[in-house]
């Protein structure tokens, strides 16, 4: 069904010298504010009070801002697989990072196992973009195995890596963020001589191993931060790293004199915190509150205003739809897909997105956060989120209520009763896993929630070079 579906997107194939190319510039763990670039244009607090990120803050000036973009998860390899197949964590049935719970671990749920491997049938947009005639290229954290990226359309690769593929990159090369930008430009030069468009998706590491940031952003940082915690400045210096990395790039488009022909895409795989340090939002990675799956998305690129904006609510698995489009495919997309094009949007429209659902659904059914296993849904004005372990629903205006601090569920029981059932209907739908209820689980002896936080970091075949 595969080679299928991969030979249809070939009649839908156009001349190399029309099409666009495309970065995309994927940062790790990385809050909506924390940026030294306001994602709000009405909300100060929209940004980093401490990092200094001035390659991304150029780029902003130069592209679009995204207000209201979304991970597809609030954790990593889900979130990295939804991007690549431009379907849901919650349809592909790979909801979580780390390991999950089991019946013995003594929760009050018991969570549904993952596939933790991409599946080969599924059509990546590596390989909808070589059917139309694209060199394609992924550097860094792949963490979604199945082979690497090389087994699912990419012609060039790291390897199938994870986090621990960074801990050895150190100062000058801090988790490998120079080294990525160094073997992105040689494919940059190698296709820009033959005259063939290309994409390349740079997953960094950062900000994973804030202790390998370089010297020098360490000092900057200690000196602007005196008495600080250590994991505050080595946060804000691998930050700061990843930001020289993203400026990299940026030169070398324009030194390959690429400006007018390629896009640039930056966003985050996940939130990174909440509330906590004056920022907006509730929640952080590992949950599905604004804190967890709101994240910063800057593109620049042809036919995109500099200094603009846009408010429509994108996620990222809209992505796919949105570069294939872009690409000049008009073929028929791989069935299942979730996401919309929203390739209005860049040269200034403001309709919705049109996708096949119209709620967008962030499905999180297991123990990471306080809040156990939870999932919300964004539907208009409103988001619902619904705790497994009480039943218990929550509904916030979002509009008006970013933080999500007035609940709104007891005086609009109405509205709160049927998202719950379109929830639940979307989940049936596309054959989502649930939790289940635990028959050895002992309130008495409730596990404290840092056992179900295990690393899921380390797997990765080692294929790449080492430092």
């Amino acid at each position: 069904m595969k080679a299928l579906s991969i030979s249809i997107i070939f009649i839908a194939a156009i001349t190399c010298s029309a099409s666009p190319n495309f970065i995309f510039m994927l940062s790790d763990d990385q809050d909506w504010a924390g940026l030294s670039v306001q994602m709000h244009p009405e909300k100060p607090g929209s940004k980093s009070a401490i990092a200094q990120t001035r390659n991304i803050a150029r780029l902003a000036s130069e592209g679009i801002r995204f207000s209201a973009a979304y991970a597809p998860a609030s954790v990593c390899s889900p979130t990295r697989v939804s991007l690549q197949t431009g379907r849901s964590p919650a349809a592909l049935q790979w909801t979580k990072a780390a390991p999950t719970v089991t019946a013995r671990d003594g929760f009050k749920m018991i969570s549904p196992t993952l596939r933790k491997n991409i599946a080969s049938e599924e059509v990546t947009l590596a390989e909808l973009l070589k059917g139309l005639g694209y060199a394609t290229a992924h550097y860094g954290k792949w963490h979604i195995g199945g082979g690497g990226p090389e087994a699912h359309g990419y012609d060039e690769s790291d390897g199938d890596t994870g986090n621990g593929d960074a801990e050895p990159f150190k100062d000058p090369n801090p988790v490998d963020i120079f080294g990525m930008g160094e073997r992105a430009k040689a494919f940059m030069k190698k296709h820009v001589a033959v005259k063939k468009p290309f994409y390349i998706q740079l997953s960094y590491h950062a900000l994973h191993y804030p202790q390998n940031a370089s010297a020098a952003a360490r000092a900057k940082y200690t000196r602007l931060l005196p008495g600080e915690r250590e994991s505050v400045i080595g946060r804000a210096a691998i930050t700061d790293d990843l930001d020289r990395g993203v400026g990299v790039i940026m030169d070398a488009v324009e030194e390959l004199g690429l400006l007018e022909s390629t896009y640039l895409i930056y966003m985050s795989d996940n939130g990174g915190g909440g509330k906590k340090g004056g920022r907006l939002l509730s929640g952080g990675k590992g949950s599905v509150w604004e804190g967890g799956i709101r994240v910063p998305l800057i593109i620049r690129g042809p036919g995109i205003a500099m200094n603009s904006w846009c408010h429509e609510r994108v996620v990222g698995y809209d992505l796919l739809p949105t570069l294939y489009k872009m690409a000049g495919g008009n073929g028929p997309l791989p069935s299942g897909i979730e996401g919309g094009d929203f390739s209005h949007l860049l040269r200034g429209g403001d309709a919705p997105v049109k996708r096949p659902r119209e709620e967008l659904v962030f499905h999180f059914p297991h123990y990471q956060s306080s809040d156990g296993p939870h999932t919300s849904m964004l539907l208009g004005e409103y988001k619902l989120i619904h705790f497994f372990e009480s039943g218990e629903n929550k509904l916030f205006k979002l509009d008006e209520d970013i933080g999500e601090a007035a609940n709104l569920a007891r005086e609009d029981p109405a509205r709160t009763q049927e998202m719950y059932v379109r929830l639940k209907n979307y989940l049936s739908a596309v054959n989502a896993q649930w939790p289940v209820e635990n028959p050895q689980y002992d309130p008495d002896h409730s596990p404290d929630l840092k056992s179900a936080k295990r690393s899921g970091g380390k797997r990765g075949k080692k294929t790449r070079r080492q430092p």
